[in-house]
């Protein structure tokens, strides 16, 4: 029998019954989608996340306090050194060879209203005007305040997008006076629109001379962080080692051990991200791959209850000489068409789907993920159906007459 009358059979045998054969498409369908579809969710997240890690310049270093330092020589050496203002003016003026710049912040969450509508949980950072060169918040409107406003103390503000939109919808923010937890701020300018990859949003923040966001809310005492800006990207290493010696130095940490005081670089970001994205993508694979493995067990049902009412058939035309070559192609086919067209139409739906955000995220499909997608389902197919087609092609045509 040639591969076209086998091939033939198979085709009649797939349209013989519509609804089932298009209930087992869904089932395959679904699984390549899946798997398609949650890789470039899992592709487009870790896209996001690095290019704001990277919109944030290779060459950025962050500081933060921890919880507990260690002793410093000073008078009081039961108390843990903090990184105050005064240490990083100091650090700043240092004149350290590959550091560019110095930019403390003061961070405080707090509710913020204008004259007609009030928003809570608003971040506020207070900052230098370097900030605005260090970091992704550049000014879109207006102006960003100046080190006299942070000499001063001054009650300016920068704010983001969306909360000038929130707070003065239709109007310019510009000259606006904004309230924020009872300090009135005079709104100076308003950031571009900012990508989101966080549970803070960007674009609602409000930055504010750091002398004024400590006067008003945080106090005078340690800062929340301190961006520091090599010179180069080539030059952080550096950068980062300079620093920490600066800071031991200014600090009087005796012990580098427990220094109170974590440094990460955005470089170091970017590899821990990466890392978590790839073990993140490949959870998501895992159970996108299930939903195919359920669609495959599908297509071994269908196939059995098709060999099971199609007996008659079989045991004809092995009575007509058909090899069980021939009975055991057939049905591998049948199920190997199944799988295909459903595993196209699968990545059809899923070239479809990521053309929209799936939870704020827009996939990127990892053009990989679709030939891999077509090749296991017809595997899956193909392998599923092997049980089903060996038992026709082993029926003996005595047997599968009689048992009509």
């Amino acid at each position: 029998m040639r591969f076209g009358e086998i091939a033939a059979s198979a085709l009649h045998g797939v349209l013989s019954n519509k609804l089932r054969s298009i209930l087992t498409l869904l089932g395959v369908l679904i699984g390549v989608a899946a798997v398609i579809l949650l890789l470039a969710v899992g592709n487009g997240s870790a896209q996001q996340v690095a290019s704001s890690i990277n919109s944030l310049g290779t060459n950025t270093l962050s500081i933060r306090p921890t919880s507990t330092g260690g002793s410093a020589t000073s008078t009081s050496t039961s108390s843990t050194p903090q990184i105050t203002m005064a240490v990083t003016d100091q650090l700043a003026s240092a004149d350290l060879g590959h550091v560019a710049s110095v930019v403390p912040e003061s961070d405080t969450t707090q509710t913020v209203s204008s004259t007609t509508t009030s928003e809570t949980n608003i971040s506020v950072i207070g900052a230098t005007p370097d900030y605005f060169t260090v970091t992704t918040a550049k000014v879109a409107t207006g102006s960003a305040f100046t080190a006299n406003d942070v000499t001063a103390g001054s009650k300016v503000a920068v704010i983001g997008l969306s909360l000038a939109q929130e707070l003065f919808p239709g109007a310019s923010s510009i000259g606006q006076s904004i309230s924020v937890d009872g300090t009135a701020l005079t709104v100076v300018g308003v950031l571009t629109e900012q990508s989101s990859t966080g549970f803070q949003d960007p674009n609602t923040e409000i930055i504010a001379p750091i002398t004024r966001v400590q006067s008003s809310f945080t106090g005078f005492g340690a800062v929340s962080t301190v961006l520091v800006a090599a010179t180069t990207s080539d030059a952080v290493t550096a950068a980062e080692s300079e620093v920490g010696i600066e800071l031991n130095q200014l600090l009087r940490v005796t012990n580098p051990a427990n220094e109170p005081y974590t440094i990460t670089s955005q470089s170091s970001l970017l590899e821990t991200q990466q890392q978590s994205a790839q073990s993140f993508t490949v959870l998501l694979g895992v159970v996108a791959a299930i939903s195919l493995l359920v669609g495959g067990i599908g297509v071994t049902n269908v196939m059995l209850v098709t060999v099971t009412e199609r007996t008659r058939e079989i045991g004809i035309r092995k009575a007509l000489g058909a090899s069980r070559g021939a009975i055991l192609g057939q049905f591998l086919l049948e199920a190997a068409i199944l799988t295909l067209v459903g595993g196209v139409l699968g990545v059809v739906v899923a070239v479809i789907g990521a053309q929209f955000k799936i939870n704020g995220t827009q996939p990127a499909i990892m053009f990989f993920s679709i030939p891999l997608a077509l090749g296991v389902s017809v595997a899956i197919g193909v392998f599923f159906g092997v049980y089903p087609a060996g038992r026709a092609a082993a029926m003996r045509p005595i047997q599968a007459l009689r048992s009509i």
